[in-house]
């Protein structure tokens, strides 16, 4: 494998980005746009009515936001010219066809009648899939047209483009399930499960979700009653073919279709494990969004976890974004024109760099010990050592006596006093329902076992050292062995998501 120069790849390159308004699409277009000034375009998808919404889209929910100061000072106050000669906002939906959704006629800037999508399909080198839904219990008719046949929808786009190099997919390594030992950078086969129940047709996945849709709406159900059944749905199908959720479930089956219809169309997939803040560019801590772990130092941050369920040796695999997307424009440059097999790269840390999720704890601890949350009575919250139980049976007797079994007390004195204790009950009610919301979302994980080879990624990031420059290896990082996971959580992560999360 050879990587080349990078810059050079990506010189007078055209990229078409799909999901351009997410938390690692954001990241990408920064970093193209501050390391290779001389990118020819970058064709920018997202969801708007028309080419100005979108652009007012952009502009306030991306280059508005904190991540672009850097590159902002280095325009020294031309950015706006600048990313605006380079960066063109496409209106369009993923899940709406092969065309992505995007209007034949639209207006540029300049008011002149433009063919759009004429104009992507002739001039684009490289599509970028960074579109999905991660919520982990999505109901299964979104997370089935965007994250399967948005998938498809955008190779068949690809497919195309008239100068088209390489299609990059942003997958998930969550894909594997709940396997354990060591976990291969290997494609799913068409149909393929995870519990080796035959019968998963992709297509008849399609229509048991239209069926059920039919059969809701001539019930005349409530949008709200459409939503929860959409959601036990795809949990339903899911754990059916060995999937612990709708996320990547659906996911799974997007590449089994990038790797069955790909043709000769030059493939990657890149599969992140659970992707942090940035570690290094364009500044340390960045981050958007709550992201995996985060959803439980938020609870415990603020008073709401103080107890859990888990094993403290459990591997937790974490991936700084910036690392992430250094290893996707590495892998772009690797693999342009390649027509061979799918390549596939898992960038995580479990196998090169492991943390255990007793770490998380301890950080997490020592820094809201010292940095404690405010609040909203002005008072700072005390945080203690959490309570983690190693089975669900020990945690559900804990759950009873300490809390549900004293919930009920206070409903039935609640009841007694004419709703006197009605904050209490309700703040108890609300603590119990957060931890157990937290449990059923992420059991399969709490005691995870598997650890994700990245032997691919290994072979990249030496590729990367040995044909490229020193300058562009230092530049476009990746490897997670020179992390100091003590310093990067209490110092950068922590931190950055309490500046731009937890607010």
């Amino acid at each position: 494998m050879e990587v080349g120069s990078i810059m050079q790849f990506l010189d007078n390159k055209t990229i078409l980005v799909t999901g351009a308004l997410g938390f690692l699409a954001k990241i990408f277009v920064e970093k193209i746009l501050r390391s290779q000034p001389n990118v020819k375009k970058l064709y920018l998808l997202l969801r708007a009515h028309d080419v100005k919404s979108a652009a007012q889209r952009l502009n306030d929910e991306g280059f508005e936001k904190e991540l672009f100061r850097v590159i902002k000072e280095k325009q020294n106050g031309n950015f706006d010219s600048f990313v605006w000669e380079k960066v063109i906002p496409v209106p369009g939906d993923i899940t709406q066809d092969d065309n992505l959704g995007i209007l034949r006629k639209d207006l540029d800037d300049h008011s002149e009648n433009v063919d759009l999508l004429e104009q992507i399909l002739r001039e684009v080198d490289v599509v970028v899939n960074l579109a999905a839904t991660t919520n982990f219990d999505e109901r299964y008719d979104v997370a089935y047209n965007i994250n399967t046949l948005g998938a498809k929808h955008v190779l068949n786009f690809a497919k195309k483009c008239d100068n088209i190099k390489l299609l990059l997919h942003v997958s998930t390594a969550y894909v594997s399930g709940e396997k354990a030992g060591l976990i291969v950078e290997n494609p799913y086969k068409m149909g393929e499960t995870l519990n080796g129940v035959s019968g998963l047709d992709i297509d008849n996945e399609k229509r048991i979700v239209d069926e059920k849709l039919g059969i809701l709406s001539g019930g005349k159900a409530e949008e709200s009653q459409v939503t929860l059944a959409m959601k036990d749905l795809g949990m339903e199908r899911a754990r059916m073919y060995g999937w612990p959720n709708v996320y990547v479930f659906t996911k799974a089956m997007g590449e089994m279709l990038l790797g069955h219809f790909k043709g000769n169309l030059p493939v990657v997939i890149i599969r992140p494990t659970i992707v942090t803040s940035t570690y290094k560019e364009p500044f340390p801590g960045w981050v958007e969004g709550i992201r995996t772990i985060d959803s439980l130092f938020a609870g415990y941050c603020k008073g709401r976890l103080t107890s859990f369920l888990g094993d403290p040796k459990s591997i937790v695999d974490v991936i700084p974004a910036d690392m992430v997307v250094n290893a996707m424009i590495v892998a772009m440059a690797a693999h342009v024109n390649e027509q061979q097999n799918i390549n596939i790269y898992q960038v995580g840390s479990s196998v090169s760099h492991p943390i255990e999720y007793s770490c998380l704890q301890e950080y997490g601890q020592r820094y809201f010990t010292k940095h404690p949350w405010i609040g909203k009575d002005g008072k700072a919250v005390k945080v203690g050592k959490i309570t983690v139980f190693g089975t669900m049976r020990s945690f559900q007797l804990y759950m009873t006596i300490n809390y549900l079994l004293p919930l009920k007390g206070l409903e039935l004195v609640n009841a007694i006093f004419c709703q006197y204790f009605q904050g209490m009950y309700m703040e108890l009610s609300r603590k119990i329902k957060f931890v157990m919301r937290l449990i059923d979302i992420y059991h399969p994980y709490l005691f995870f076992k598997g650890i994700y080879d990245d032997i691919n990624t290994e072979k990249l990031r030496r590729a990367a050292r040995g044909s490229s420059s020193k300058d562009e290896a230092e530049m476009f990082y990746f490897d997670p062995k020179c992390i100091n996971w003590e310093n990067y959580f209490i110092n950068i992560h922590l931190p950055g998501v309490v500046k731009y999360v937890f607010k």
